[in-house]
């Protein structure tokens, strides 16, 4: 009965985060956020003198999420654990992605044989870029060995082999470049206002952010091993200031997020036939989709004039608008490195024409 109650509550803290069914369907959430509390239960995580990593950033966790109901009401906040239990680490993620999540923040507590070491640092899913590197994320990643047919469902993983990590290479994490944004906030946030030592953002194989669909990051809050950083650690106040830190990182990235998604619906994408631009004008045409960019800013980022038009059944994505072939040739040779199979595309009355019809009307 006991391991029942235990899924039960699992699942309901998944479907439903901290409210009601009623209080979810009445409630319209702008955005969700997923809370990952790392280790639990058997699973104590690093060890300190006095504390367990599984009690501090649970601790954290929650004031974090307390931040944001309090302050971001529009925020839907989901735990993956509210309490000390152990939850697999493929199973976290799983959490973030049937829920939709925009952001998924995994809060852990560091150690070192070493006790002299201290700090906060936030990495991201990428291929470690050092030993330093490569020894966290085999610490964190070690807790699958705890979990039943961890082979399987790990696809042979191994986390004490060097040789493993190479399978992180053969990723591409599309959120790689949002995951880094908010792992820098983050750090800006411990450094300037709860003035902890910044050991900076840093990329790593974690497994508990592979399968992510979303922006993701883990958090080591100091060092547990540390006696100084462990009292800090552990010290309401010193969680207060932690929670409040990530609380406001997490805030304005979204706060970011909304900015973009104002300054997409700005974008002017013009319909050939109802919407004629009236000039002649050659673009760089960079893609080609079979379905529209949801968010072309975050596609092309810091590209002029974006410009998308429907050609049969695909959407096809042009940058840049230029009054001559020339000013259009230059440019190309600037985003070359970026898109070097870019080509030019001239248009008049809002319409694609050939290279022939454009130089007879520049004459």
């Amino acid at each position: 009965m006991g391991k029942k109650l235990a899924i039960a509550t699992l699942v309901l803290t998944i479907c439903l985060g901290f409210g009601s069914a009623d209080a979810q369907k009445k409630q319209s959430y702008k955005h969700t956020v997923v809370l990952d509390a790392g280790h639990g239960g058997h699973d104590t995580g690093a060890i300190g003198k006095k504390g367990k990593e599984k009690d501090v950033v649970l601790s954290i966790a929650l004031k974090v999420g307390d931040y944001l109901t309090k302050n971001s009401p529009d925020t839907r906040v989901i735990f993956t654990r509210d309490a000390d239990f152990f939850v697999p680490l493929d199973e976290r993620a799983a959490i973030a992605n049937k829920n939709n999540a925009d952001l998924f923040v995994s809060v852990h507590a560091n150690s070192n044989k070493n006790t002299k070491p201290f700090g906060t640092e936030t990495f991201a899913m990428g291929l470690h870029k050092s030993q330093g590197n490569l020894e966290v994320a085999q610490k964190e990643n070690s807790v699958i060995v705890m979990e039943q047919d961890y082979n399987t469902k790990y696809e042979g993983f191994d986390p004490s082999s060097a040789e493993s990590y190479i399978i992180f290479s053969l990723m591409q994490n599309v959120y790689l470049d949002k995951s880094l944004k908010l792992a820098s906030m983050v750090q800006d946030e411990f450094r300037e206002k709860a003035k902890r030592a910044d050991r900076g953002v840093k990329q790593a194989g974690f497994l508990v952010l592979w399968h992510t669909k979303m922006p993701s990051i883990l958090i080591e809050t100091g060092f547990i091993s540390n006696e100084e950083e462990e009292k800090y650690l552990m010290s309401d106040s010193g969680q207060d200031y932690l929670a409040s830190a990530i609380y406001r990182a997490i805030r304005d990235y979204l706060a970011s997020l909304d900015a973009e998604e104002q300054e997409v619906k700005k974008i002017t994408i013009p319909d050939a036939e109802s919407k004629p631009e009236n000039t002649l004008c050659y673009r760089l045409q960079v893609a080609t989709t079979s379905a529209p960019v949801a968010n072309p800013i975050e596609k092309f980022p810091g590209k002029p004039d974006i410009f998308e038009y429907k050609d049969g059944n695909k959407y096809k994505y042009m940058i840049g608008r230029f009054a001559t072939l020339d000013d259009a040739s230059a440019y190309k040779k600037t985003i070359s490195a970026e898109y070097p199979d870019a080509f030019i595309v001239p248009f008049n009355n809002g319409k694609k024409i050939s290279m022939s019809e454009a130089k007879k009307l520049e004459k």
